[in-house]
């Protein structure tokens, strides 16, 4: 069953539970989905149903500030309870050690040596980790361990271990 198809049976099965909330956050979010369909053209991926769920979450996540900023703690807590709902329609986080390890192996793959080639290393692990780990974080972390992989290897050698001369 496809993530499209387990929304549309779980907003039924809510609407027979007289569960309200959860169906007016399943039915905008069938929403949002059904415009990106329309933009695309075509059905979306489950992968690209998880990335219309992050934008939807990502929304709420931002409301909530708002609200808390202006003191509508009722607001902020319904934002909250919808986030948690759409959040269970995401596949699970990647847990740190995992995501090292990903990292670590893009990092060896493109032969990465310094932050120069961050964007590089990202465009390797993001396919791998989509919807389960956040980019600031992947960033976060690409950053850390290519800093500490310039940390480990002496001053003046390049990749190949020769010397060079400074300017």
């Amino acid at each position: 069953m496809s993530l499209a198809e387990r929304l549309l049976e779980d907003m039924k099965a809510a609407m027979k539970a007289n569960d309200t909330l959860r169906v007016s956050v399943i039915r905008l979010a069938r929403a949002a989905i059904r415009n990106a369909e329309i933009e695309k053209g075509r059905p979306l991926s489950d992968a690209e149903v998880v990335e219309v769920l992050h934008r939807e979450i990502r929304k709420r996540k931002e409301a909530i500030e708002g609200f808390l900023a202006g003191g509508r703690n009722d607001l902020a807590r319904r934002e909250e309870l919808e986030m948690a709902i759409l959040m269970e329609y995401l596949p699970p986080p990647i847990d740190e050690a995992e995501l090292r390890g990903l990292i670590a192996s893009a990092i060896a793959a493109v032969q990465a040596t310094s932050e120069r080639d961050l964007g590089r290393v990202m465009g390797k692990v993001m396919p791998q980790v989509r919807g389960r780990a956040d980019g600031k974080v992947v960033e976060r972390l690409v950053r850390e361990m290519l800093s500490s992989s310039r940390a480990e290897r002496p001053e003046g050698l390049d990749q190949g271990g020769d010397h060079f001369e400074s300017r």
